[in-house]
């Protein structure tokens, strides 16, 4: 092979016919994409300024990589679980183990509250947000609600994915803080709830941030904790109180693997997740929600999560996804914050959740958390 110096006249030849080849295809591709309108005049310039010419292509070059890297972006995930040898879980995202490292999402300024519409706020928070989140390593956020401003929304999912890499589980609560009271036995509740989350997926199926669907939060209590109780003349008609609690617990699991069904034929892509709080109930759950992908669990129990991941896989044997989790920064002793001991809880905490990662030095169940 001849070497050629930039120095020799026919160098500049092979560099400008070259020059001249990137650039119609750089236009092509900027065509497509809108960013540019002509280029019909880039192989003259090349032909007669030599450095123009090399700038030229430098700067086609950048902006059609990065035009590359956002199309990149916003494609559809590839999302796959996988059974490790040892018997454990693992999630794959395009290809690669994907343990998900992130925050539940809900920026609330002073004087507001859990309402407030964030994603409409003209200083779009996520920006300043996302940084420190891309700095300390987070991969993921988990979204309450998407069903209100889907344009805003959408805008906020491309932000953290496009420039940080932060990929986006959208939930829906699936009614439990409504007013009146959700009531899960309720045929005609049931199906609004279900139009509201299949119009959910539909709405954001196409955005390449979404990585999976979180449905419910901590549900489960209605029955296993008497929160916010719903029932029928068929459940009161029951004497024994275990047998209501746990026609309850049928019913709404069953109706979450029935949307889950549902979802998975607009969109075979994502996992569905059931989101619950704690493990009261999940013996009754494994019976009736074949359907469900991941597990999505809330739990409080202090620095580590104990037995929890072992509780899991005995009963319901499914990936797991921590939800929520986390610790207050408040020091109930001192009467003061404490973010000190805050960061020590919750260091203890995902060292837990890496600990059960794998089947070597735990259960191998649980593919990652989202830290409240």
């Amino acid at each position: 092979m001849k070497c050629m110096c930039l120095s020799d006249p026919a160098a500049y030849t092979v560099m400008a016919g070259g020059v001249a080849a990137l650039a119609i295809g750089g236009a092509v591709l900027l065509q497509k994409t809108g960013a540019m309108a002509k280029i019909a005049s880039v192989p003259a310039v090349v032909a007669s300024h030599k450095r123009t010419a090399a700038s030229i292509a430098a700067a086609l070059l950048i902006i059609g990589g990065l035009v590359w890297m956002q199309n990149r972006a916003d494609a559809l995930p590839q999302l796959s679980m996988k059974r490790t040898a040892e018997g454990g879980y693992s999630l794959y995202l395009n290809g690669k183990p994907y343990m998900v490292k992130g925050l539940c999402y809900n920026p609330v300024p002073v004087g507001k509250d859990y309402e407030y519409d964030f994603f409409s706020d003209p200083s779009k928070p996520w920006i300043v947000d996302g940084k420190l989140m891309k700095s300390m390593g987070a991969n993921a956020i988990r979204l309450y609600r998407v069903n209100h401003n889907p344009q805003a929304v959408k805008r906020l999912i491309h932000d953290m994915n496009r420039k940080f890499g932060i990929r986006t589980f959208a939930g829906h609560y699936l009614g439990f803080w409504d007013w009146p009271p959700a009531n899960y036995a309720s045929g005609s509740f049931r199906q609004g709830m279900t139009r509201e989350v299949l119009t959910m997926v539909r709405e954001y199926k196409d955005e390449g941030g979404i990585v999976g669907w979180i449905l419910g939060n901590e549900n489960n209590y209605s029955f296993d904790q008497n929160v916010r109780p719903w029932s029928d003349a068929e459940i009161d008609a029951l004497d024994d109180p275990k047998a209501r609690h746990d026609a309850m617990a049928r019913v709404y699991y069953t109706f979450v693997n029935d949307l889950a069904k549902e979802i998975k034929k607009i969109d075979p892509v994502r996992p569905v997740i059931m989101g619950i709080g704690e493990v009261k109930s999940l013996d009754i759950a494994a019976e009736v929600t074949p359907d469900v992908d991941i597990l999505g669990v809330i739990a409080y129990r202090g620095a580590t999560f104990g037995n929890l991941f072992r509780q899991i896989k005995q009963t319901y044997d499914k990936p797991v996804l921590m939800i929520e989790y986390g610790a207050d920064r408040f020091n109930a002793y001192t009467r003061e914050e404490d973010e000190e001991s805050q960061a020590k809880f919750v260091q203890l905490q995902w060292q837990d959740i890496e600990r059960n990662s794998t089947v070597k030095t735990g259960e191998g169940n649980c593919i990652g958390g989202l830290l409240f």
